[in-house]
């Protein structure tokens, strides 16, 4: 289900040295599983996983995590002492590995998957990074250079979840609110393990700079380097066309991959959608583009003209505690 697979970015990074990886987050578990096949193939330790406690109902769930170094986070838990309490287990859990045991760990940037394609950190991760700083001893800026954060960005030609994603927005531009099924994100794995992905990239950043001195300060480090090394393939430049129209101008020199699917078959992928939710498909490939586009104003000290698309509407999944991330669909 995926036609060719690159990596970029690790000869930036020592290979017997323990990271704290962030990445954006398309897909409940191939994120850190394409991750940690690009760290294997290339010789080095392979990543503890954080995974959220819904998602183990099922047995094959529950092997498949196991399997794959994951470590528990209690989502599940009610009222604020407790939460805060889970939340200070799991960064110390994560510092700990980090840096006395020297293993790597992955996280997304956000609770749950960014289904409208707009990669973007959240500052409460973070937050509960910091919850392991010694406060007497050590700065925030220290504390989170210690965790030798590095930013990951994943892409796919295809989404396999994206008819899916796409209702869900309409459901909640047309309603206000979506309520999953009960094993809704249980269908979302099998169907991300499955179906057609095409080519999938993943870029590996740096290593975040030692003077980040709030969480919001990091998370746009994170978001500055997901959204660089974020490699388009031809179906973000299809799904951007379809909306802005055929004839718009777009930089000669955006990092593209080279793509397997032809837009005669984009078109038809889409077009077998409802009517009412294609916008909302296109926009989960056309955002990739809009997110390059701004950041490129942005440091041009410009605007980006097209801010946005209709498919970028809602954040539905950021529904799960701090840290639990990889899980909520």
């Amino acid at each position: 289900s995926t036609s060719g697979f690159s990596v970029s970015g690790l000869e930036h990074l020592q290979p017997t040295r323990a990271y704290l990886f962030i990445s954006n987050h398309r897909d409940i578990t191939l994120d850190p599983a394409f991750t940690n096949y690009a760290l294997h193939t290339s010789g080095r330790d392979t990543v503890r996983i954080a995974i959220g406690d819904n998602l183990l109902t099922k047995p094959w769930t529950s092997d498949l995590m196991r399997l794959n170094k994951s470590f528990i986070v209690k989502r599940s838990v009610s009222g604020p002492r407790e939460l805060l309490a889970a939340s200070k287990n799991l960064s110390r859990y994560i510092r700990h590995s980090v840096q006395e045991e020297n293993a790597p760990v992955w996280i997304a940037q956000r609770e749950g998957r960014a289904k409208d394609g707009l990669d973007r950190t959240e500052p409460v991760i973070i937050k509960m990074l910091s919850m392991s700083r010694d406060k007497k001893n050590e700065s925030f800026e220290e504390h989170m250079h210690g965790l030798r954060i590095v930013p990951v960005s994943i892409s796919y030609e295809l989404d396999p979840c994206d008819g899916a994603k796409a209702r869900e927005l309409h459901h909640i531009a047309s309603t206000g609110s979506y309520e999953k099924g009960e094993q809704e994100d249980l269908a979302s794995i099998a169907l991300g393990i499955s179906g057609d992905k095409g080519r999938v990239h993943v870029t590996f950043g740096t290593p975040l700079a030692p003077d980040l001195d709030s969480p919001e300060a990091v998370a746009a480090a994170i978001d500055e380097q997901v959204v660089a090394g974020y490699c388009l393939h031809p179906t973000n430049f299809f799904a951007y066309r379809r909306l802005h129209g055929a004839g718009v101008e777009l930089p000669d020199d955006l990092y593209v991959e080279h793509g397997d699917v032809t837009e005669a078959e984009f078109n038809a992928r889409i077009d077998a959608l409802p009517a009412e939710h294609r916008d909302y498909a296109l926009g989960i490939y056309a955002n990739a583009v809009v997110s390059k586009l701004a950041a490129r104003a942005a440091a041009a000290g410009g605007a980006v003209g097209a801010g946005g698309t209709a498919g970028a509407n809602g954040t539905a999944g950021a529904n799960g505690t701090a840290g639990a991330n990889g899980e909520v669909g």
